[in-house]
Order: structure tokens, then C-alpha cells, then sequence
């Protein structure tokens, strides 16, 4: 086989692909910038190579034989092959599986509405998507890059923070009718109250609403009370829902409250000292295909966002 597809085979079968789209040696000879008598001369010297005919010569017409066409096929298809790959190298495509870990209340919010962006500038990337809870221990080996909410400390992993979280107390408006107004902290006795039990990494039960009202210096509030859950999202809809007040995150809050499916009843808004991160292992980014799906969320996160 090495020695029928030699370089001399490689240089004839070029010619032949040429000849086999335009289906003319004169046209074929145009565009490789030779004569018509070479394009033939070389046809025939593959043609005895290979030991079967390529095309059938009619008048004023060439046709290919059902050999010649069954090769066409195959060598334009990898010339095409060889031109594309040239093209992403050139141009720096990457391609490849990384992947991807995020808590979901992130990945479901803020991720997933910008994902179809990273598709359109590295399609030859392929995200692997898990979704798991900050409390999930982040082990090295079990992820590419990962989107978490904590404060920092990620022993043994670098971290990218991204976004600092801000949160702050929403309702449903069904829920304030026929009840007394809910103006300042103190007003919240009359009212249930829902929890997000995974807030971040290491929360209380009960955290989100502690931080808010001690931020705020607010009066003593009994905070322990109420429905609890363990995923951001479901605490939301059942806020939605009108079954009591909870916290949002602010980054979180997409266009819950430009459609008044919920109102923020007090004004303050809480930092709370977490920031969502990129999470990953040393060394990582060393990998261009890591490097560029990092630098593309530390580019989106830095994109302006509507106030709300």
C-alpha cells in the first residue's frame, strides 16, 4: 500500500480531484495553472497505477466510471477533511470535551441562557455538564473547571471569583393582600418565611436570613421558622407561589421581578460575602481548550447586567 499511495500518487490523485469536480481536464488545467496535456498524461499514469480506469472519454465529455466515482467521493471528501482541520488550526479552534461542574441554582440562571454563546465561538467544544450541590465536596480529578458559591477558600484549588452575591427579601404581591404591610424587618412576624437550606458551601439552616436581618441590624426576628429546601430554584417558585417571603440572590433574580411574579417589599440589599468562582486544579488552565471556556465566563460575568 506505502508503495502505491507514494508522493507521485498523492500528486496525481490532487489532479484527478480537480478533474473529477469539473468533469473536464481543460478546466481542471485552468485551475491548477498547467496544460490540458499534463492533466491527461498524469490521469492515465494514476489510472495505470491503480490498474482501472477513472474516467470514460466521450465526445466533447468526460464520465466517470463507477471506480472513478467511488474515489472522487472518498478523496474530496479528504481534501475537505485536510482543509478544515488547516482552517481551525489557523484560526486557533479548539476542540474537545471539558468538564464542566456547577451548583444548579448558577448553572440553571445564570449559565444556561449563555451557554448557546459559548457554542457559537468554540463549536468543536463539547461541555460536559454537571450539576452538583456546594455541599458536594469539590475533589481535583472530577472536574475540568467548576462554578461554585463560597468565600474563597478552596484548599488545594485555585479559584476565579466571578460574582460577589448581594441578597435581599422577595414575595409574591398575592401574598401581601389581606395581611398587615410589610414595610420594615419587624413586619416579617407576620409572615411565613422560606429557606434555601444549601445557600453556600457550609450554611445554616436558617443562614440567609440571618446574615440579611443582622446586616441590616434589624430587630430580633424569629427567623427559625417556616418551609425549608435544599435547591434555590424551588424556594423561588414556591415564593411565587405566595407561600411566604424568601431571600433572592441577586444573581439569581432574572426577570422574576421585571414581571412582577415577585416584588422586593425591603429596600436594603445585603453583600454576603460569598462570590460565585471558577474552581479548578493547578496547572489546569495550561490546557488551551480550559484556558478559553475560563476566560469566556470571566468575560460574561463582566458583561454589563440590567439593574432590576
Amino acid at each position: 500500500m506505502s508503495r502505491l499511495l507514494n508522493s507521485q500518487t498523492h500528486a496525481w490523485l490532487k489532479v484527478f480531484a480537480v478533474s473529477a469536480r469539473h468533469l473536464s481536464f481543460t478546466r481542471a488545467a485552468e485551475e491548477l495553472h498547467v496544460t490540458t496535456g499534463a492533466v491527461s498524461q498524469q490521469i492515465k499514469q494514476l489510472e495505470d497505477r491503480l490498474g482501472f480506469k477513472l474516467f470514460r472519454r466521450l465526445p466533447r465529455r468526460l464520465a466517470l466510471t463507477e471506480e472513478g466515482r467511488r474515489l472522487a467521493t472518498v478523496v474530496d471528501d479528504a481534501y475537505q477533511a485536510v482543509g478544515l482541520e488547516v482552517k481551525r488550526l489557523r484560526s486557533g479552534v479548539m476542540s474537545g470535551i471539558i468538564r464542566l461542574r456547577s451548583v444548579p441554582s448558577f448553572l440553571n440562571k445564570w449559565l444556561m441562557p449563555r451557554l448557546p454563546r459559548l457554542q457559537a465561538r468554540f463549536p468543536d467544544i463539547e461541555l460536559h455538564v454537571t450539576a452538583e450541590d456546594s455541599s458536594t465536596s469539590l475533589r481535583e480529578g472530577d472536574f475540568d473547571l467548576a462554578l461554585d458559591l463560597n468565600d474563597g477558600q478552596t484548599p488545594g484549588l485555585a479559584i476565579t471569583p466571578l460574582i460577589e452575591e448581594t441578597i435581599f427579601p422577595v414575595c409574591s404581591p398575592s401574598l401581601l393582600r389581606g395581611r398587615p404591610p410589610l414595610r420594615r424587618p419587624e413586619d416579617l412576624a407576620w409572615y411565613p418565611l422560606l429557606h434555601d437550606v444549601t445557600a453556600w458551601r457550609g450554611s445554616r439552616d436558617y443562614g440567609e436570613w440571618e446574615h440579611y436581618l443582622e446586616a441590616i441590624e434589624a430587630p430580633s426576628v424569629n427567623v427559625h421558622r417556616g418551609y425549608t429546601f435544599n435547591r434555590n430554584h424551588l424556594t423561588m417558585e414556591a415564593a411565587i407561589a405566595g407561600m411566604g417571603v424568601a431571600i433572592a440572590r441577586q444573581t439569581l433574580i432574572t426577570n422574576e421581578l421585571e414581571t412582577g411574579a415577585l416584588i422586593a417589599p425591603l429596600e436594603r440589599r445585603v453583600a454576603t460575602g460569598m462570590h460565585y468562582g471558577i474552581v479548578y486544579a493547578a496547572g489546569a488552565l495550561d490546557d488551551r481548550r480550559v484556558r478559553a471556556v475560563h476566560d469566556w465566563l470571566v468575560e460574561e460575568a463582566r458583561r454589563p447586567q440590567p439593574i432590576r
